[in-house]
């Protein structure tokens, strides 16, 4: 990469600020810095679904990565969890985000793996009115992951990613309609807690609801028993009753009865 395609490709970005062809004109310039598969770019803020700001992926793949992902899988997506903590802005990989287990989750299993990608790495903006957004790039299966040169030098970007992206989506807020989150948690973070608190309520006790949240985030049971204070083994009983409360035999049922839950609004019974 030279530095004169980086600021050709940079000033396309930037003449493009304010205009529907200022994402793909941001993923060409990123692309004379590193090859990449695919990208997408979400905004997420309040308790609607994200918004698919852009994408290139065909359309098969488009089911997967936006139409699917959108219906209930994000909650599950280590991206956004990240974005409900309110991450610092920077650029990620999504391993460096991910649980322990993430890549034994069903979320993974069922869900991520239909990507085919080989690594996903994302620029978390932060922009007005509590929104956030990821840029995230993508690479295929039969691609390597980014080395640490390549991530190093997008990391050089950042400042420019984040100031042209931020200026484009300024007023990304208004297309939301979210409450004053004051100094309490976020609303995607309340959004989150609602929908893993009432998942099996009319079955589920309390901490078993919470033991089903950190499984299906990709926690091990170790790392759960220290999120919890309890013991590994208690975790697994936990799992056990859990499984048979639900009338089911593994995570994989386990995943798919939380997504239908999403999906109908109805908390899971």
């Amino acid at each position: 990469m030279s530095l004169a395609a980086w600021n050709q490709g940079l000033a396309g970005a930037v003449s493009a600020i304010g205009s529907p062809q200022f994402p793909a004109e941001l993923v060409a310039a990123l692309k004379r810095l590193a090859v990449f598969d695919y990208s997408v770019m979400f905004a997420y803020c309040g308790d609607v679904r994200p918004i698919d700001l852009y994408d290139n992926f065909p359309a098969g793949k488009r089911r997967v990565f936006v139409d699917l992902y959108q219906e209930g899988p994000y909650l599950l997506d280590p991206f956004y969890l990240a974005c409900a903590r309110k991450v610092a802005p920077a650029l990620y990989r999504l391993r460096d985000l991910a649980p322990d287990r993430f890549y034994q989750s069903e979320y993974f299993r069922s869900y991520y793996v239909q990507t085919g990608l080989s690594e996903e790495i994302g620029f978390f903006l932060a922009l007005p009115g509590e929104v956030r957004a990821v840029v995230s790039l993508m690479r295929a299966d039969a691609t390597p992951a980014f080395s640490a040169r390549e991530f190093a030098t997008l990391q050089e970007a950042w400042p420019v990613v984040a100031a042209a992206a931020g200026q484009h989506w300024r007023d990304l807020h208004r297309h939301f309609s979210v409450e004053d989150p004051g100094d309490g948690p976020s609303t995607i973070q309340r959004t989150i807690d609602y929908a893993f608190r009432t998942f099996g309520r009319s079955v589920l006790t309390a901490r078993e609801r919470d033991v089903v949240e950190y499984v299906l985030k990709g926690h091990s049971s170790e790392a759960i028993g220290k999120i919890l204070g309890i013991s590994p083994g208690t975790v697994r009983i936990h799992r056990k009753n859990i499984y048979a409360k639900l009338g089911i035999n593994s995570q994989g049922e386990l995943f798919s009865q939380f997504i239908r839950a999403l999906s109908s609004g109805a908390g899971g019974g």
